[in-house]
């Protein structure tokens, strides 16, 4: 039994939203592997935005998958989504069978070492269900993730650990940014994969 695992229910955020962090939810030999699976199966590319007009490719890789062929536009650029692999559909099977939500598409990025990170933002473009949840699931090294509120700006921070998995649900879009801090002392990646469910 581990004495200093957090409690799975509790919420992180203290007001305006729901962060619900369940550690490891896979052994370490799965995570391993379902790593290794993730960075030679997946359809990666860098990552593209358009910021004031400026057209931006970034270091960090996405991928973009579903049930459908979704269009998911974010940062001014458009992905259509690829069909599921098998080892896609039975993490996403995990994430609902874990947090109780259905989902229908996964947003992937693989960061190749810590100086890649992922700046300030929320996850509240229109195609997204509302409310209903994002499982974000980790793979591979440990990063620090960090909350603002957008209001209060307070601070909330975690290590994601190797095969955990974090659910943002309620009102945590509308009310806080999330990013994933730059780190100079990681050289192993990262893949996260969020889990989501777009509107038809």
């Amino acid at each position: 039994m581990d004495l200093f695992k957090q409690n799975p229910l509790s919420n992180l955020l203290p007001y305006d939203g729901e962060a619900i962090y369940y550690g490891r939810v896979l052994s370490p030999g799965d995570s391993d592997a379902y790593l290794q699976a993730l960075l030679h199966s997946i359809a990666w590319k860098h990552d593209e935005a358009v910021i004031f007009g400026r057209h931006f490719i970034t270091k960090r890789k996405a991928a973009w998958y579903g049930d459908e062929a979704f269009d998911y536009t974010y940062s001014n650029t458009t992905k259509r989504a690829l069909p599921w692999t098998r080892e896609l559909l039975e993490l996403k099977e995990l994430s609902e069978k874990v947090t109780g939500i259905t989902y229908n598409s996964c947003l992937l990025n693989l960061y190749h070492t810590g100086e890649e990170g992922m700046a300030w933002h929320s996850d509240d473009e229109k195609k997204l269900a509302r409310g209903k949840g994002i499982a974000s699931l980790s793979f591979g090294a440990e990063r620090k993730f960090a909350f603002k509120h957008k209001d209060s700006k307070q601070l909330v921070s975690l290590i994601l650990e190797h095969g955990s998995m974090l659910l943002m649900k309620g009102e945590t879009q509308t009310h806080w940014w999330h990013r994933l801090p730059p780190s100079t002392k990681v050289r192993t990646p990262r893949v996260n994969l969020t889990f989501r469910t777009i509107l038809p």
